[in-house]
């Protein structure tokens, strides 16, 4: 066993007025997570803090810090620097003093969204609360989706993790 492996990743998950369908989602968020960073060979121990919340919930968060005074799916507030996507482009890693954990960042998702865009896209809440996550996690860890390039390694990375979750993208 690789020490990859061997790595136990910190995922907090909060969540406001949580539903029976949203516990249930928990345990694919917890495995998108896990996933993402085990694909992109995550080497120290990270803390990813999630926020599950609605729609009002996440427009006011999108207001307050992007000043876009709507609602959207997922997002996504990086901790860490990267000179270049993916892990091996980490700059300067500010550790956790007191626990020698990296905090990676934070993630806002809203279960409206992921609920609405299920229905929209024929998938399961499942699989789309998994496939956001994943995209966050892209994000937390330095990619974007700035230029068609960039888009498309991040989609394509996003496409193979999912997979890996018996996900079919």
């Amino acid at each position: 066993m690789d020490d990859n492996h061997m790595i136990k990743h910190i995922v907090n998950i909060q969540n406001s007025e949580i539903e029976a369908h949203e516990i249930a989602c928990e345990g694919k968020i917890r495995q998108a997570v896990l996933a993402a960073l085990f694909s992109e060979a995550v080497d120290k121990q990270c803390v990813v803090n999630i926020l599950i919340t609605d729609d009002k919930g996440i427009k006011t968060y999108n207001r307050d810090y992007r000043k876009i005074d709507s609602a959207t799916d997922v997002l996504s507030f990086p901790m860490q620097v990267f000179k270049k996507a993916g892990w091996g482009g980490i700059l300067n890693a500010e550790f956790d003093e007191a626990t020698g954990d990296l905090p990676l960042g934070d993630i806002i998702i809203s279960m409206e969204s992921i609920e609405r865009q299920a229905k929209e896209y024929g998938n399961s809440i499942e699989y789309e609360s998994a496939y956001l996550i994943i995209h966050s996690i892209l994000h937390l860890l330095g990619y974007d989706h700035d230029s068609e390039d960039n888009e498309k390694t991040m989609h394509e990375n996003g496409k193979s993790i999912m997979k890996g979750l018996s996900f079919d993208t």
